[in-house]
């Protein structure tokens, strides 16, 4: 660890964090919760909101893919999805679900306006993502209540991808794309 230069736990509440929150829709698998810790952990993001049906910490289940960051990630649990959207809004995040919809951006246009200075350290918002169910995506009524949508192109046969894996994705670039304004 020490060769790699990773954090302690301690260390890691106490480090500043990108102005990223993931949340949770009604995630029914806890390995799926598990790895969102972990690259949420990885990332240095704000916090983890899990909503629903999601499992909590502790769970041993989590922990086998969390591997211990849901110690060091900050998580809150909402009953319901909606009720962390408008909590978050009124914190002044700007909330997108992630799905394929009507009006969606795509997430290399998102991140390309916040890389390109279009969001200065001044004026960059924070942000909120929101992951969904693993059959059923982010619930509707969530979508509705959210300030726009952000959809990773596919090319292939399927229309979807695994829920941690599209977390992953997302929270790589847009963290990336943090860094560009917050170093």
């Amino acid at each position: 660890m020490d060769e790699l230069g990773r954090l302690s736990v301690d260390d890691y509440q106490k480090a500043d964090k990108l102005p990223l929150v993931v949340v949770l829709d009604n995630v029914r698998s806890q390995h799926n919760v598990g790895a969102v810790f972990r690259t949420a952990d990885a990332m240095r993001i704000e916090r983890v909101v899990l909503c629903g049906i999601c499992c909590c910490p502790p769970n041993q289940e989590i922990h086998k893919t969390a591997l211990g960051a849901e110690e060091s990630v900050d998580w809150s649990y909402f009953r319901d999805t909606l009720e962390a959207v408008q909590s978050l809004q009124q914190q002044d995040f700007t909330v997108y679900a992630v799905e394929q919809a009507h009006d969606s951006i795509t997430l290399e246009e998102i991140a390309r306006e916040m890389e390109n200075g279009q969001w200065t350290m001044e004026n960059c918002p924070k942000i909120a993502v929101i992951f969904g169910h693993e059959v059923f995506g982010v619930q509707q009524s969530v979508i509705d209540q959210c300030d726009g949508c952000i959809e990773i192109p596919q090319y292939g046969t399927k229309h979807s991808m695994n829920v941690s894996v599209t977390a992953g994705i997302v929270m790589y670039r847009l963290s990336e794309a943090l860094r560009v304004n917050h170093q």
